[in-house]
């Protein structure tokens, strides 16, 4: 079984398609940046993208994402380790505070962006309003998001992100 992950085709072990996705990323491949917090995909902690779409993987499998693009938070920076414009838009809005939502959040978003690179506010609301945070009331989040638009605007972003090899 195979799937792309963070711009990268990988054979995954037979073994592990039943295994839950967010066990594999952060058990098997060390990629720990979605959290298995509700289990039940309630809250948001575990998005990555797949084909670019929001996903929580703490109720999927391994087999569910083969043949797929899967992109993880550690995916959105560049090789070199430079943040994606996103991920700094969410360091300078002071939007990442204790972190435990920032990869679901900024993926989320990301996805977003891709779709709507010129929202409203309550555009953003709503887009995320599947992913919880307890730290920041949101706001800040929100201006992140608005912050980093104009990058999606002005670029094909598919250029800037691992879920596009390169």
């Amino acid at each position: 079984m195979k799937l792309n992950l963070n711009g990268k085709d990988i054979e995954v072990p037979a073994e592990a398609a039943e295994k839950r996705l967010v066990e594999f990323l952060r058990e098997d491949l060390d990629l720990t940046g979605a959290k298995n917090a509700c289990d039940i995909g309630a809250c948001g902690a575990c998005t990555i993208l797949v084909d670019e779409e929001p996903l929580k993987i703490c109720v999927k499998r391994v087999k569910d994402v083969a043949g797929h693009r899967v992109l993880t938070i550690e995916g959105m920076a560049a090789e070199d380790g430079t943040l994606h414009p996103l991920q700094q838009a969410f360091v300078e809005a002071g939007a990442i505070q204790c972190g435990f939502c920032t990869p679901g959040m900024v993926l989320t978003a990301h996805a977003f962006l891709l779709k709507h690179p010129d929202p409203t506010r309550d555009e953003i609301r709503r887009a995320i309003s599947r992913n919880l945070c307890r730290c920041t009331g949101y706001q800040q989040i929100i201006d992140a998001i608005e912050r980093a638009a104009p990058f999606y605007r002005e670029t094909n972003i598919h250029e800037h992100t691992a879920a596009t090899p390169r």
